[in-house]
């Protein structure tokens, strides 16, 4: 990586807990300077604004989020305990995996109606991340580790909305009771569709 890389990917990582934190609207360039100590010309150098600055942190922030949870669903090569793990690695939202909170959330709610480049990242890794959980219930059905008649692609849709309203919750009451009523009752329904 050359020292202009080095720079920007310095950059990118040190803006994308403030912009996870504070939104993008609110960022302003004078925040990213106070994070990197480096002057506006030289943030300008790597990143023609601030929009180009903001599109490349929610695709990194993005990116750390699903390398974690795949990090911790890859541990497992059972279909039951890749599932478990995907919701515990998610349902801990007073400790967020990544730093400012959840980034599907954090961006997507900013952006669904103001930025449409933004909006459709991270749409991109909500269908990815459903089309995952639905492909390991497949696989466990085909592995006959769930029953054969589970309507795995609904379940899908159902345990990441879950998962995402219990961060919702969680992080604006400062409690993870809902998170874990919410983990509980996911695993439950799992179990209950093992052969």
């Amino acid at each position: 990586m050359s020292k202009g890389e080095e720079t920007k990917q310095l950059i990118i990582e040190r803006a994308a807990p403030v912009f996870n934190t504070r939104g993008i609207a609110a960022t302003a360039m004078s925040d990213i300077m106070e994070v990197t100590k480096l002057s506006k010309g030289s943030l300008y150098v790597h990143f023609t604004d601030k929009d180009n600055l903001a599109a490349s942190v929610v695709d990194y922030s993005l990116s750390q989020l699903s390398k974690k949870v795949m990090t911790a669903v890859n541990r497992h090569s059972n279909a039951k305990d890749r599932l478990f793990a995907y919701i515990d690695v998610l349902g801990n939202p007073l400790q967020p995996l990544v730093a400012g909170g959840c980034p599907m959330m954090n961006f997507g709610v900013e952006a669904d109606d103001t930025n449409q480049a933004i909006r459709e990242k991270v749409s991109r890794l909500v269908k990815q991340s459903q089309k995952t959980i639905a492909g390991i219930i497949h696989k466990g059905i085909e592995e006959g580790v769930f029953k054969p008649d589970w309507e795995y692609k609904e379940f899908a849709t159902m345990l990441f909305a879950m998962i995402e309203g219990g961060i919702m919750i969680s992080r604006i009451t400062g409690n993870d009771s809902a998170m874990k009523t919410i983990k509980r009752n996911l695993k439950n329904m799992i179990t209950a569709q093992l052969l």
